[in-house]
């Protein structure tokens, strides 16, 4: 029964993308619903909240960014709780749980939450519940929702135990010997089950003395999706199956679309971090015709700009939603005839969600088709609470029915596999459900803000002063159950269109830089924080990156190529470049600038692979880039383990990144003679002090 006085607990985010803020909005909705009052701050908001006198409990839900890294809003609350002159017991009193967001395709899962936890109780603090680890690479509700579920009664329990100083030390006396509980079969399957989904390697994480979340492994919806299942379609026994759907996610949002004059004439990103529109000077297709992926290189003139980057530094390139989808997505709302009227919106009086704020952005006076091409990630994944809404809107039986059970616990297997994995957008998900027909409010409530997107820098300003360069390949979204017509990425597919015209100019604009008709380009920059040649010439470094990853090292390479022009009496180090693509003919990227970079002696060695290539010797040629780093192991156990080099590894993190870095493990542990455990810890090392760096992406 929920409390009659609402007893509170400190609820703290930290989010970079909005996920982890969303879970907390959840997480503070939920407790009005248990009898609790969450008290929301982001940690940025250090004036609102004080842990130094916090007695009650707080709950913490953070994200991991970048190469490991703490997301913005949480950067200073990390640098204030590692502050080495802390005391011991500086947060003895407190008491907290704490739910980390990660995605384990990359190598530093939630990181961020673990550097937060393992800080926190080596200054005294305690658990009252047990940490959760969320994997975006398989989905985060499979541990968030049960995580969730089990909060309540743990802070409950935190309660208890604060009012009574007693009640710890008697749960403490029914363990086992090992401090395992006397039910121990129980917990051991929870633990088993928690092991798989939260991908727990710490122990700390399986304390048994902490309340567990309930994850009852006959309803997590992991089993394989039945053949036959479709996305409108389900089939025994989950057609058959009583549903545990989400809460209805609570309204906040009124929308009126007014007729005004205003129109939009141009374009412009709604966001203070478009620092620069610059134009597009030069683009040019280094794949071949008949290559599996089209790889492009851009050309921006930043001459006009105060952009300063270093190689190794990336740009946020602002774009739109694609036209055509926008227009689909009009028509298909059925507001054709208001794609020019002015969005109004206000907060609802009546609504229950906390803290509800308006969009911030959604700039005033924008019309209807500005809003969904510049402010809204039209082409993110549904999330559960958004089928769970659209369920409402469904008039048809059967579609209603199938929401539901993708929305469900037991339909989670058909979520991920229908909706998840295919990367299915609100647009195809509303085309394969024509009787549901959800307010323009539901969209802006549930869909994220459009972000940019990140591409590294491929040139150096030292020997490209006043351009910038960045490579891609044009992404490719097949047609697929739920997708009617194949789709190219939102950025990558406007770039595309975007330069089409150049490149039918032989790479060139034919007008004036500054002519309205040259196409031009919306971005910022993103400094990186360790990515960077080493300060002294004198390191050696090692760069593996395949396919587009290669890009950051044609700027390391005409970067050092200038400093040893302009400094031939320093000691500079030997450069390795592991390179690898499917074939040498078609997809071997820089390759003229490579080989002039070692003629001319920048390059000491460049080692590629051709994974789709038949080997010419009777020798099986290496096929991957982590296969002739194990041919050259000696020489990259020398550079990092002796000679005190770096490492840079750019490119895919769900394969190659993960595969790079098995390999550097086994190098370490056969050069040191050491098992697998001391290895990966000799590479965790190496990361520690930024002789190990990645620049990668799912």
């Amino acid at each position: 029964m929920p409390c009659e006085v609402k007893t509170r607990f400190l609820l703290l985010y930290g989010s970079q993308s909005g996920q982890a803020k969303a879970i907390a909005e959840e997480i503070c909705q939920q407790a009005d619903e248990h009898g609790f009052k969450g008290d929301i701050c982001c940690m940025s908001e250090s004036a609102k909240y004080n842990l130094e006198t916090e007695t009650d409990p707080v709950v913490i839900v953070v994200s991991t960014t970048g190469d490991g890294e703490p997301p913005e809003k949480a950067l200073q609350f990390v640098k204030g709780i590692r502050t080495k002159t802390l005391p011991p017991d500086h947060y003895a009193h407190l008491c907290y749980a704490l739910l980390a967001l990660g995605d384990s395709n990359y190598a530093e899962f939630c990181k961020c939450g673990k550097t937060i936890d393992k800080r926190l109780q080596e200054l005294g603090a305690k658990h009252f519940y047990a940490t959760g680890h969320a994997d975006d690479g398989v989905g985060l509700e499979l541990v968030v929702d049960p995580w969730i579920e089990g909060l309540w009664e743990a802070i409950r329990k935190a309660y208890s135990n604060m009012s009574d100083p007693n009640q710890e030390r008697n749960d403490r006396a029914r363990t086992g010997q090992n401090g395992e509980p006397a039910e121990s079969a129980d917990n051991k399957q929870v633990a088993d089950l928690k092991i798989q989904l939260l991908r727990i390697n710490d122990s700390n994480d399986l304390s048994p003395d902490l309340p567990e979340p309930s994850l009852d492994k006959g309803k997590s919806g992991t089993e394989t999706t039945p053949l036959g299942a479709s996305l409108t379609t389900s089939i025994s026994p989950l057609s058959e199956s009583t549903l545990n759907i989400p809460a209805l996610p609570p309204q906040y949002i009124h929308v009126e679309l007014m007729n005004t004059t205003t129109k939009e004439e141009n374009f412009i990103p709604p966001d203070q971090e478009a620092e620069h529109q610059v134009p597009v000077t030069r683009a040019v297709q280094l794949s071949r015709e008949d290559a599996v992926k089209t790889a492009l290189l851009l050309e921006l003139d930043i001459s006009g700009t105060h952009i300063s980057y270093q190689p190794g530094d990336s740009l946020n390139v602002f774009c739109p939603n694609n036209s055509g989808e926008v227009e689909e997505l009009i028509q298909r709302l059925g507001l054709a005839e208001m794609r020019e009227h002015c969005v109004h919106l206000q907060l609802r009086t009546d609504t229950k969600k906390k803290a509800a704020q308006l969009p911030s952005y959604v700039p005033e006076k924008s019309t209807l088709k500005y809003l969904l091409t510049w402010c809204l990630e039209i082409r993110s994944i549904p999330k559960k609470a958004f089928l769970r809404a659209l369920v409402d809107y469904t008039t048809n039986a059967a579609e209603k029915r199938r929401l539901q059970e993708l929305c469900s616990k037991q339909g989670s297997s058909d979520y991920n596999h229908l909706v998840r994995d295919p990367n299915l957008s609100v647009l195809e998900l509303l085309l394969a459900f024509p009787s549901c027909s959800p307010p323009l409010s539901l969209l802006i409530e549930q869909l994220p803000k459009l972000r940019p997107r990140s591409y590294s820098a491929a040139s150096s300003s030292l020997y490209h002063p006043g351009k910038l360069h960045f490579v891609f390949n044009i992404v490719e979204f097949p047609q697929c159950s739920g997708r009617a017509v194949p789709r190219r990425g939102v950025c990558t597919g406007w770039l595309s269109e975007l330069i089409s015209p150049i490149l039918q100019q032989h790479g060139r604009p034919s007008r004036d830089p500054d002519s309205a008709l040259v196409p031009k380009v919306s971005i910022g920059l993103r400094p990186s924080t360790a990515f960077h040649l080493p300060s002294d010439p004198a390191v050696p470094f090692i760069m593996v990156g395949p396919g587009t990853g290669v890009a950051p090292f044609i700027g390391f390479l005409q970067h050092r190529a200038k400093q040893r022009q302009e400094n031939p009496d320093t000691e500079f180090g030997e450069t390795w470049l592991f390179f690898g693509c499917r074939h040498k003919d078609r997809e071997f990227l820089f390759r003229d600038e490579l080989e002039h970079f070692v003629e001319n002696g920048t390059l000491t060695h460049l080692k590629v692979c051709f994974s789709r290539d038949a080997p010419k010797g009777p020798e099986p040629a290496p096929k991957y880039v982590q296969h002739n780093l194990c041919l050259h192991a000696q020489d990259v156990a020398r550079i990092l383990l002796q000679q005190n080099g770096c490492i840079y590894v750019c490119g895919d993190a769900k394969n190659m990144a993960k595969d790079v870095n098995e390999t550097l493990i086994e190098i370490v542990g056969k050069e040191l003679t050491v098992d697998k455990l001391e290895a990966m810890k000799v590479v965790a090392e190496l990361r520690d002090k930024k002789c190990y760096m990645q620049d990668v992406w799912a």
